[in-house]
């Protein structure tokens, strides 16, 4: 039996212990594709600071799983709803920002997991094909392979990140170190790669390791996401597309003009 298809590549890939994600913010497929075709692992497409909407999100899904790769998507804050039909659009994936307690992450995972873990109605438009499954072997399955994953960002969801790892249907958290180090220093700086940044990566790594969960950091460059594998991160994204194409356009430019 089928393990989930495409979408089930993330859950294989963080079994075997690293998940290097592409960042999308463009509303564009073609961009999402372009990515997914190089060696990443899995793109993430982010409607909270990104320029994506529903249906850019839902085509972009389709064109990264033409290459053969999983889709990731942040929904923006509080917007549970669209985690569901992003799930239904084949998402292997939803990532929640501002998920600062037990109790939203409870709200949360259940618009992604199917009772009875959760409340996510039935109709898997994009999801059924792309998962490979029948119906009822994707009703009994998805709820494995369709991962929720809450972010951890300020001070107080540092402080709760057991009970939200504890709470059924969280699979995993994505910590956002900008805004952790905004809440850490009591709003003073944004120093994503500082020491009490890192020390708090280390804390959430250990508390999922031992709940058999994972954690997920957007990362600057490579350089900062073999960094984050090293902590024990298992799912790292690797800059975003408009840095990438920023860099590439500064390179090539240099080059141009000796």
């Amino acid at each position: 039996m089928s393990t989930g298809g495409v979408i089930g590549k993330l859950v294989e890939g963080l079994a075997a212990g690293r998940v290097l994600s592409a960042w999308v913010g463009v509303n564009e497929a073609a961009v999402a594709e372009t990515l997914a075709r190089e060696d990443f692992d899995a793109v993430t497409l982010d409607m909270q600071h990104g320029g994506l909407d529903l249906v850019g999100c839902a085509r972009a899904i389709s064109a990264i799983a033409l290459a053969g790769k999983p889709a990731v998507a942040r929904v923006p804050v509080g917007d549970f709803a669209t985690a569901s039909r992003l799930a239904d659009a084949g998402a292997a994936a939803i990532i929640a920002p501002m998920i600062n307690s037990a109790e939203d992450a409870r709200r949360f995972a259940s618009f992604v997991k199917f009772p009875p873990v959760g409340d996510r109605s039935w109709g898997p438009r994009a999801a059924l094909t792309l998962s490979g499954l029948a119906p009822g072997d994707y009703f009994k399955l998805a709820n494995r392979f369709t991962l929720a994953l809450a972010m951890i960002e300020t001070a107080e969801a540092l402080a709760a990140a057991e009970d939200i790892l504890d709470v059924d249907g969280i699979d995993g958290v994505f910590i956002g170190p900008a805004d952790l180090s905004i809440g850490l220093s009591n709003g003073a700086n944004v120093d994503p790669h500082g020491a009490p940044v890192t020390a708090a990566i280390q804390e959430v790594v250990k508390a999922a390791e031992s709940r058999g969960k994972f954690v997920g950091l957007w990362c600057v460059d490579g350089a900062r996401a073999a960094y984050a594998l090293s902590l024990g991160v298992r799912f790292a994204t690797v800059s975003s597309d408009q840095m990438l194409l920023r860099a590439a356009a500064k390179a090539e430019l240099k080059a141009a003009r000796g």
